[in-house]
């Protein structure tokens, strides 16, 4: 099983876009709380189903059971609690979730998780292709969009 993920923030609409029809996904799966902000620009929930159909030929899916609660997130933005505490808690909440038994195989399976972080590694949608893999086994992972120097 291959799962992807990206973020979209410091991506201009054209590069996420590439980046996304180029990966060979066959849909993304929204992994973010709130995917209506209007701070998320093109990838607002009605534009970004839209334009995957329109320019990559891709489904959308909105799995919110795959991010954090409103608490957790806002405890992290906020600076009350750190990367490491936010990453124990949200591995202890994707367990009480028992995702692994929730969430279909099919539906992750070449999809691309998005969330809004740039970079995976301090972001939940990384801790998901993790935690999955190490309760479903053999999955491969590609960040997509990494920078040079991560």
């Amino acid at each position: 099983m291959k799962i992807m993920t990206i973020g979209f923030t410091k991506k201009p609409a054209s590069r996420f876009f590439e980046l996304l029809r180029e990966s060979g996904a066959r849909r993304v799966v929204d992994v973010r709380l709130n995917n209506g902000s209007q701070l998320a620009g093109f990838a607002k929930k009605q534009d970004l189903a839209w334009f995957l159909q329109e320019i990559c030929e891709m489904e959308y899916v909105h799995l919110p059971s795959l991010a954090p609660t409103r608490e957790l997130l806002r405890g992290y933005r906020k600076g009350d609690i750190d990367w490491n505490a936010y990453e124990t808690r949200f591995l202890d909440l994707m367990r009480e979730r028992r995702i692994e038994d929730s969430v279909p195989r099919e539906v992750l399976d070449e999809g691309c998780l998005l969330c809004s972080e740039d970079q995976p590694h301090r972001c939940h949608r990384r801790l998901v292709a993790e935690y999955l893999d190490a309760r479903w086994g053999d999955i491969s992972v590609e960040h997509l969009g990494l920078s040079p120097d991560t």
